[in-house]
């Protein structure tokens, strides 16, 4: 018999049988996991296992390639938390779709834990945690291999007045660099910098960047759209 247990947060629950659920969860140490739960669409079952909430989980299969079974007991209901928010609702649906499409199966990704439990722990903020949430989909790119390189101009290595970033490259451009083929490149919000006040107009920008290179590097790879619930969260700040 094959065991583990772990700290997770559920990323999504599917009904799956009389009762029952297929669950997709992101723990500390695992990474990405799916697993067959038993009354997990049960209504006791249903409470637990709503995207975003943090349990104390346990695997079990008769071998370690199988899908196994998941028995989790809550340690945070952030998804409650979340309910009567519409900002904070979205931005739980598109931080679980994201991190479910993005990250592969059985393989440790703790910062992108770190950083999700994070976010999950103030999902309560709403709109005031978007900045954050675009920061978090810049890191999951890095450590998925895709960092955007945000340090220095890529056109004439100057670190000031970064402005723009090259969609081919990842590479920061700054404003006077740019200018020949500025319609041509992304705009940087300065907030993802530093800590520049976030102005009108910014968490759309942001969005659109790490959108950029997650269709193409991460979701494009597997020939996969982008996850509709990230599509909502940037229709909402659009």
């Amino acid at each position: 018999m094959e065991s583990w247990e772990d700290e997770a947060i559920v990323l999504a629950a599917r009904p799956h049988g009389e009762g029952h659920a297929l669950a997709d969860v992101l723990t500390r140490a695992h990474g990405h996991w799916r697993g067959h739960v038993r009354g997990g669409a049960s209504r006791s079952g249903r409470a637990i296992w709503q995207p975003g909430n943090r349990l104390a989980l346990r695997w079990t299969a008769r071998l370690s390639d199988q899908l196994g079974q998941f028995a989790g007991e809550l340690v945070d209901a952030a998804a409650g938390r979340a309910l009567g928010e519409p900002a904070a609702l979205a931005l739980l649906a598109s931080a679980c779709a994201v991190a479910e499409g993005a990250l592969p199966e059985r393989e440790p990704h703790p910062l992108a834990f770190a950083g999700l439990a994070a976010l999950l722990e103030r999902i309560g903020e709403g709109e005031a945690l978007a900045p954050d949430y675009v920061r978090w989909e810049v890191a999951l790119l890095a450590e998925l291999g895709y960092g955007l390189d945000l340090s220095a101009c890529a056109v004439t290595g100057v670190v000031e007045d970064l402005a723009f970033v090259s969609p081919r490259t990842g590479r920061a451009v700054s404003r006077e660099a740019a200018r020949p083929w500025q319609d041509r490149l992304l705009p940087l919000p300065p907030f993802l910098l530093g800590n520049a006040a976030v102005r009108e107009g910014d968490i759309a920008a942001g969005l659109r960047l790490t959108a950029h290179f997650l269709a193409r590097d991460v979701f494009g790879l597997r020939h996969l759209p982008l996850p509709p619930a990230r599509l909502r969260l940037a229709d909402r700040f659009g």
